[in-house]
């Protein structure tokens, strides 16, 4: 069964714990980000755990093994539940993040970022990818040789990736909005729907819920989406 993580992109914890209190017990996760956790820091996660909820650090690691390990260890010590490292730091790298994690928290790799296109990726890297999809399932393929429990990577990729590279993969999927509604920042964009007919385990949603008049109701209506989907024969 599909979950949902509800980005706190906020500036405070006093908003982010106003926020959760207001989607109540709808959120399966609560995703603490690089704007929240700057301002933050580590006393927002251990509010949200304080307060029962299931936390999930994205920070996007990405550095040398020994500092992404030790930076795994502090969110396992946290009660960090799922936490995001970049895929593209290297098999070394990853490998240290799976062996820092343990049993106590799920690792994915960020495949590639749903905000970029073709040309964005083709600048950055100084060569021309045959597509977003390959790319996504090449670095879903070194995040499971890591040892990784999932990956990060839109709707669009999902399918590929359970099928190509393995079914038990963990899939996180941002960039998640109700039909009709503004693609914001992001390149690539699905529907409740669309994700979990793809394969997405974890559908990340920020401001479809969190800015709407009645984030717990925007919420149960993402859901009754996905419950129909799964509930279908």
């Amino acid at each position: 069964m599909s979950e949902f993580a509800v980005a706190l992109d906020v500036a405070s914890q006093d908003e982010a714990l106003a926020l959760v209190d207001r989607i109540g017990e709808a959120g399966d996760f609560y995703k603490v980000g690089l704007e929240l956790y700057t301002r933050a820091g580590p006393d927002v996660v251990r509010a949200l755990t304080g307060r029962g909820k299931r936390v999930f650090l994205d920070l996007k690691l990405h550095d040398i093994p020994h500092t992404v390990a030790r930076a795994v260890e502090a969110a396992a010590a946290l009660g960090v539940e799922l936490l995001t490292v970049h895929a593209a730091g290297g098999e070394a790298m990853l490998r240290a993040a799976a062996e820092a994690a343990g049993e106590e928290v799920r690792v994915v790799g960020v495949t590639v970022l749903t905000s970029l296109t073709v040309d964005d990726l083709e600048a950055a890297w100084g060569r021309t990818p045959q597509s977003l999809r390959e790319e996504a399932v090449r670095l879903a393929g070194l995040c499971r040789e890591a040892g990784l429990a999932g990956v990060v990577a839109s709707a669009l990729e999902a399918r590929p990736i359970k099928r190509l590279v393995a079914a038990d993969l963990l899939v996180v999927t941002p960039g998640i909005r109700p039909a009709g509604a503004d693609t914001h920042d992001q390149a690539r964009v699905a529907t409740p729907a669309e994700a979990v007919a793809a394969g997405s385990d974890v559908l990340v949603v920020g401001r479809a819920v969190t800015r709407a008049d009645d984030p717990a109701a925007a919420l149960a209506a993402l859901r009754a989406e996905v419950d129909a989907v799964e509930a279908a024969p």
